[in-house]
C-alpha cells in the first residue's frame, strides 16, 4: 500500500474514531449519567410502577450495549492505526493477503479479509462450514 493510500485510511479511521466517541457521549449523556429517577422524569417522591422501572431498566442495558461494541470498535480502530504506523495495515491479519480496498473504505478497522471473516464468525456460531449444521447436530 502507498504512503498516500495509508494517509488516506488514516484520515478515515481518524473520523470513524472521533464519531464513535461523539457517539459514547451522546450515550453516557442521555442515559449512563442519570439515576433512574432522572432519566424516568419522575422527581416526585411516589414510587414507579414496574413496567416503568422495567422499561427504564432495558434501555439503560440497551445504552450500556451500545457503549460496549463502541469501546470494542476503538480498540480496533485503535489496533488499525498502530498497523498504519508500522506500514502493515491492509493486509488480512490471518492469511495475510490484501484485504479489499472497498472493505476497507466501508470498514476502515477490519482487520481480516471478507473469507476470512467468514471463517471467523461460522467459528463463533459453532457452525461446520461444509454442513451448515450446528455441532450437536452433525450426527
Amino acid at each position: 500500500m502507498t504512503k498516500k493510500d495509508l494517509d488516506r485510511y488514516k484520515k478515515l479511521l481518524l473520523k470513524k474514531k472521533e464519531e464513535v466517541l461523539q457517539a459514547m457521549k451522546h450515550i453516557e449523556k442521555d442515559t449512563l449519567s442519570k439515576s433512574q429517577r432522572d432519566a424516568s422524569g419522575d422527581l416526585s417522591g411516589y414510587t414507579l410502577h414496574m413496567a416503568d422501572i422495567a422499561t427504564d431498566s432495558y434501555d439503560r442495558e440497551f445504552s450500556l450495549g451500545l457503549a460496549t461494541n463502541a469501546q470494542s470498535i476503538l480498540y480496533e480502530i485503535d489496533e488499525a492505526l498502530k498497523r498504519v504506523q508500522e506500514k502493515r495495515f491492509g493486509d488480512c491479519l490471518t492469511c495475510g493477503k490484501p484485504i479489499n480496498r472497498r472493505r476497507l473504505t466501508a470498514i476502515p478497522y477490519a482487520s481480516l479479509c471478507i473469507a476470512c471473516q467468514s471463517k471467523e464468525e461460522t467459528k463463533r456460531r459453532g457452525v461446520a462450514p461444509s454442513s451448515g449444521l450446528p455441532p450437536e447436530d452433525r450426527g
